[in-house]
């Protein structure tokens, strides 16, 4: 199974790039699922074709969805149900109901991920491509496996602060016994199964094999730095991309000296756009005369777009290495490095902080826990430099922690 996300500034042609992508992966015969996580909802649009809550078949080998989060919520609702209902009277609270259940916090995240991970695991397609619409709200979530992992760790062994209380048979659950003693297992299993799936759903989506995140923007300055910063962005939270679509490129062929002045421009910032992203491949796409709505208008702007390359591949090599699961840990004369990718960042915009077992590294306005290996976790950070597009963090043995081990 091969997921494909498209993603890029607001206006750029995101949900169009996404619908000519799998219309094109399915002509090549490839079963396709088109899936829309954008609020905005502009697919059916694009397609020009009626979009519901359920997959719609467009052509063979070709299905396309809009995820509706009112039908998603309605449809869950009755397992969360159950496993809540057992532990209300003993709380005493009162029953949380449907249309609340959208405002805890992290269950928008949670249902969304949960659609996307049961397409990506239903084995009825060869590759999932989704619109994932502006960078941020993708970003929130993408992000928020591993959020709700670092969740659970505080309340899981090894370093979970809580595990003592919900652990059956030890802590609270066996002191209070009765009705709350009950609710230990249930709980803490549903906590350990949460982790798991958290961890496994974020392996999923930053294996580069698996899953693929292709940035779309148009030929501008605006456009080349707000690029910048959401790749920045996504390399902090461990994600990378395969290929950049710069949509829009005015051709001088048959035009005024206005035309010709905005093709020039337009070549300019192609090439700036090809040396920032390099190895990472870019695949210019030329402005067309009216906007591809439809089928066979979408297949063909796929066609320029791909040319002989395959929509569901992985078409080139990241732009840097990024920290995923694992961040790579060095020996060092004086202790340990730990580096990642982190490219187009100043040094003056990171910061560092420890938190426990996990290391907070914050970027502008994005942060990210990267939990330390066990090799790092009796250390204290000594400095933190930038080579290239790599953050290396010098880490070096803390003797107080080591006594205390």
């Amino acid at each position: 199974m091969r997921c494909v996300l498209v993603t890029g500034k607001g206006g750029a042609g995101t949900t169009t790039v996404a619908a000519a992508s799998a219309v094109l992966a399915a002509q090549r015969g490839h079963r396709t699922l088109l899936l829309s996580v954008d609020p905005a909802a502009g697919l059916a649009g694009v397609l020009d074709h009626p979009l519901g809550p359920d997959p719609t078949e467009l052509e063979p080998g070709l299905v396309a969805q809009q995820i509706d989060l009112r039908r998603v919520v309605a449809a869950r609702w009755p397992a969360v149900r159950a496993v809540l209902a057992d532990a209300w009277p003993a709380i005493d609270v009162d029953p949380v109901e449907l249309e609340e259940l959208a405002f805890l916090p992290g269950a928008i995240e949670t249902l969304m991920l949960l659609e996307l991970r049961d397409r990506l695991t239903s084995g009825e397609h060869d590759i999932v491509i989704v619109d994932g619409g502006p960078v941020a709200g993708l970003l929130r979530l993408l992000a928020f496996p591993e959020t709700l992992s670092w969740y659970c760790r505080r309340l899981l062994p090894p370093d979970g602060a809580f595990a003592r209380w919900l652990r059956p048979g030890f802590g609270w659950a066996a002191a209070l016994g009765g009705r709350w003693g009950s609710l230990a297992a249930p709980a803490y299993d549903t906590v350990s199964r949460v982790h798991r799936a958290a961890i496994d759903l974020r392996a999923i989506l930053t294996d580069h094999a698996s899953t693929s995140i292709r940035l779309v923007l148009t030929p501008e300055s605006g456009s080349l730095s707000a690029a910048r910063g959401s790749l920045t962005a996504l390399a902090l939270h461990g994600y990378t991309l395969d290929s950049v679509v710069v949509n829009r490129i005015l051709s001088p062929v048959g035009g005024d000296a206005w035309r010709a002045g905005w093709a020039a421009a337009h070549r300019e910032m192609l090439a700036d756009i090809s040396g920032a992203f390099a190895p990472t491949p870019v695949l210019p796409v030329g402005y067309r005369p009216g906007e591809p709505v439809g089928l066979e208008e979408l297949a063909a702007f796929g066609a320029a777009a791909y040319g002989e390359l395959d929509p569901a591949g992985v078409l080139g090599a990241p732009l840097a290495t990024t920290a995923g699961e694992q961040p790579r840990v060095e020996r060092t004369d004086e202790g340990f490095a730990l580096s990642f990718g982190l490219p187009f960042v100043d040094g003056a915009a990171v910061d560092l902080a420890r938190l426990g077992d996990d290391l907070v590294v914050t970027v502008g306005a994005f942060r990210r826990a990267v939990p330390l290996p066990a090799a790092l976790r009796r250390c204290e950070v000594s400095t933190a430099r930038l080579r290239g597009d790599q953050l290396i963090i010098s880490f070096v043995p803390d003797p107080d922690l080591w006594v205390r081990a």
